[in-house]
Order: C-alpha cells, then sequence, then structure tokens
C-alpha cells in the first residue's frame, strides 16, 4: 500500500447474500469502468454471505477471469452489517468502499470515489439528492422513509450531509481504523459508519451520484425490522458526540504532536 494521496490501492467491498442474478453483471460492470479509465490498482472484493443459490459458483467463475476479483465467505454470525465488517477486516487497500452487489450503484462513481480519495479525501459521501443526482425507479414509500429518515439525522447531528442511510461510501483505512468499534449487525451500519466518521473529526467530501433500483432479485432491508435497530445507531452516535468530551475524536493532522497518530478508538 502506498503513502502517496496520489498513489492509492482501492478496494470495492461487495457484500452478496443470493445474489446469483446479478454478481456477475456488477463485477464485470466495474471492471470494465475501471480498465476504460486505465485504473490498474484496485481488487473488487465480494464477502458470500451464506448464499444458498448459485452466488458462490458465481464468484468462483469471475475470478477465473478477472484477476482483480476475490472472495471471502462470512462466517457466522450473518447478516449485511456483518459482511460488511467481515470485508472491513479483510480488504488490502489503501481505501475501502462498499458497494451494492445488485448494481444500484454506478460504476462510474466508483471511479469518482477512486479520484476524489487520490486526492486525499478521508471519506466519500454519495448524495441521491442534489441537484446533479439522478435516481431511477425508487419505490415512493421507502422514499418517503428515507427522506423523512435523513432528515431527522441532518437536524439532529446539524450536518449538512442529506443521504446518510446511502450504503454506497468510502473511506480511507485510517478511518476505518478510527471509528472502531463497529456495533451494527445490520443495515443499520450503512449509518453508523458515515456518523462516526463525522463525529470523530474525519474530512469528508459529498459529491452527486446515481442510483437505480435492482432489476432481478430480491431487496434484503426489511423495513419494519429495521427502525428500531436505526434509532439505535444514531442515538449511540448522538450521546458519544454530546457526552463522551471529545475522547474518540481524533486530533487533526495538522495539530498531531510528533509521533502521535490517530487517537484510539474504544
Amino acid at each position: 500500500m502506498s503513502d502517496a494521496a496520489n498513489d492509492i490501492f482501492f478496494s470495492v467491498i461487495i457484500p452478496a447474500h443470493n445474489e446469483e442474478d446479478l454478481i456477475e453483471n456488477t463485477c464485470r460492470s466495474i471492471v470494465l469502468e475501471f480498465e476504460r479509465e486505465r485504473i490498474a490498482d484496485y481488487e473488487i472484493l465480494i464477502v458470500n454471505d451464506n448464499s444458498t443459490d448459485g452466488t458462490e459458483r458465481k464468484i468462483a467463475s469471475l475470478q477465473g477471469v478477472y484477476p482483480k476479483v476475490w472472495h471471502v465467505n462470512n462466517t457466522p454470525p450473518h447478516g449485511y452489517g456483518f459482511a460488511v465488517r467481515k470485508g472491513l477486516e479483510t480488504f488490502k487497500g489503501d481505501v475501502a468502499c462498499v458497494v451494492m452487489a445488485d448494481l444500484s450503484d454506478s460504476p462510474a462513481d466508483i471511479v469518482r470515489y477512486y479520484r476524489e480519495s487520490a486526492t486525499g479525501c478521508e471519506c466519500v459521501f454519495g448524495s441521491r439528492f442534489l441537484r446533479d443526482s439522478k435516481v431511477h425507479d425508487y419505490p415512493v414509500f421507502k422514499l418517503i422513509l428515507n427522506r423523512l429518515a435523513n432528515w431527522f439525522i441532518k437536524i439532529l447531528f446539524n450536518t449538512d450531509y442529506n443521504d446518510t442511510t446511502n450504503a454506497f461510501k468510502c473511506y480511507r483505512r485510517e478511518v476505518i481504523e478510527g471509528i472502531q468499534p463497529i456495533l451494527s449487525h445490520h443495515f443499520n451500519l450503512t449509518v453508523e459508519l458515515p456518523l462516526k466518521a463525522i463525529v470523530r473529526g474525519y474530512q469528508y467530501k459529498i459529491i452527486p451520484i446515481s442510483w437505480t433500483n435492482r432489476v432481478a432479485g430480491v431487496s434484503k432491508l426489511k423495513i419494519k425490522e429495521m427502525g428500531s435497530r436505526y434509532l439505535f445507531i444514531i442515538l449511540y452516535v448522538f450521546l458519544e458526540r454530546m457526552l463522551s468530551r471529545g475522547d474518540y475524536r481524533r486530533v487533526s493532522k495538522q495539530q498531531d504532536p510528533p509521533g502521535i497518530g490517530h487517537p484510539e478508538a474504544t
């Protein structure tokens, strides 16, 4: 791994549970986009999360065709949060980018994340709800819940970011290390990671992105099951912000004493 801001190794982490119909197209599309942009320093790490269909067989076939693709199997307990955490424990790069297996995230935007990270950005957060963003076929009920949840988070944390619940984000390795311990078991991890990064003082850049609803398979997000879990992790991070007196907030690079790195987040 390189320390140079403009010379990074980029890890795309894809959690996958029963995605045999989509995982091949997702990986191929990402590989082709990186090849088109002449970017060679990257990997695609698929975390197979207890798939019971042909997902693992498809992944094995992909590895034979695309040398940048490899995978690990997530051991129990299973679930989206655990799968992403497995990827964050395993990735090899300087930057980790969490991408959905259904190709709802644009490969062109993944490359934009790469380029922003190469300038030294510690976090890159995409938003589906900026002037230049594009959203295709978002279910109306989910869209209403999404906007209400993100409005609540914006007000509570006094942040300018309006799409915290979106899973598609990227973080430099030192950010992943600095926001430990990660607690979420499920999709509430999508808000835990960015909120901890913001509260603990890491720099982030917000860019418009595009999003397209999946064309096959079944969404793994169960709204009825997730409400209390989202609220728990939001309030957990909010209490850290209000009561920890900055114990877990990193010291800025400009203020770091000699020989002192990021503060431990334990």
